[in-house]
């Protein structure tokens, strides 16, 4: 019987060493890899040598880790170390092709992800080490001036720098284990460090003091466009143009959901909002579908006179999804 449950034990002990203690490419590579890659020790590719590098990249991720694995002229297998797993020999092939010119993306475990988690847990436990202080010219958490030219591709495109590393900054943030979506996530919350979590139960809220949010799996993309601007410019708001309204005051308010999690824009969505200031409540207005340059957006005239400031806040339902979402923003002309 103490046969058994010490086997267990072990079974156990080493599913959790799978799960949790897999090294990121960094890692592996200071404590192991290093011994040779770093001066070229036997003819090993250096790191940093990119001439050397992009042959060996040429071959590819699958080729270089299997050489790795087995071993290769005066390389033993593993690199010398049993005790690195497949996943962590890729992440090493992947960190040193990319530290050599190489822009790959390390490795995550898909086999065995870890639980999801919240973009405020993955900025204050990963991101926060750099970006708080902004050790390393890295932007500071909230310091939107710091972080519009780096969004000015995209959020996309600035996930991507991310995901690859970028300047004194590792694949993944020093995280192998980030997801994509975590990434994302963390990224818009540095931009808009205002999501706030919603009590067990009620509709899933942010408050968001800039023009995005991230609302449970949601991001949500605030613009606020005067009337006098869409009527003056026909050609670039043709459908917008055709139904401002002449009084003053108007402002077009649009909405851009996208999934959190994957990316993509979210098209199917049932869409409200209400404008409010400190001493008067609002109507509530559906939020019209209105697709633009193959882009779906939702949005509607409000009259918003004075500078404000004023609470713009958005209710939205998602197809399939019984939870309500909520979003307020603060907006000042």
């Amino acid at each position: 019987m103490m046969t058994v449950i010490t086997l267990a034990v072990a079974v156990a002990h080493g599913q959790a060493l799978a799960q949790h203690e897999q090294k990121s490419g960094k890692e592996v590579v200071e404590t192991t890899c290093i011994s040779c890659h770093g001066s070229g020790l036997n003819g090993a590719p250096k790191i940093g040598d990119a001439k050397a590098w992009q042959k060996r990249a040429e071959q590819g991720l699958t080729s270089l880790t299997q050489n790795a694995l087995n071993g290769i002229r005066r390389m033993p297998a593993h690199g010398g170390n049993p005790g690195l797993s497949d996943l962590e020999i890729e992440r090493a092939v992947t960190y040193m092709v990319n530290q050599s010119g190489g822009h790959w993306i390390e490795p995550i475990d898909r086999a065995s992800p870890p639980p999801a988690r919240s973009a405020e847990q993955v900025v204050h436990s990963q991101c926060a080490k750099c970006h708080q202080a902004g050790a390393g010219g890295a932007p500071k958490i909230g310091d939107r001036s710091a972080w519009i030219p780096r969004l000015k591709q995209g959020v996309d495109s600035l996930v991507l720098s991310v995901i690859n590393g970028h300047g004194g900054m590792p694949p993944r943030g020093g995280a192998a284990d980030l997801t994509d979506a975590e990434l994302r996530s963390a990224v818009v919350y540095m931009y808009n460090p205002a999501a706030v979590a919603a009590p067990k139960g009620s509709p899933a809220r942010v408050v968001a003091s800039n023009d995005v949010a991230v609302v449970g799996t949601t991001t949500v993309y605030l613009g606020v466009v005067s009337a006098d601007v869409i009527r003056a410019h026909p050609g670039e708001y043709p459908k917008l143009a055709a139904a401002a309204p002449s009084g003053p005051a108007q402002y077009y308010v649009t909405i851009a959901l996208f999934d959190s999690g994957n990316g993509k824009r979210i098209d199917d969505a049932m869409v409200k909002a209400r404008v409010s200031t400190a001493t008067q409540g609002g109507a509530e207005q559906t939020l019209e579908p209105v697709t633009i340059a193959s882009s779906r957006t939702y949005g509607n005239y409000f009259a918003m006179g004075g500078a404000g400031p004023y609470r713009i806040t958005v209710d939205i339902r998602r197809p399939g999804d019984p939870n309500p979402l909520q979003a307020q923003f603060e907006y000042t002309h």
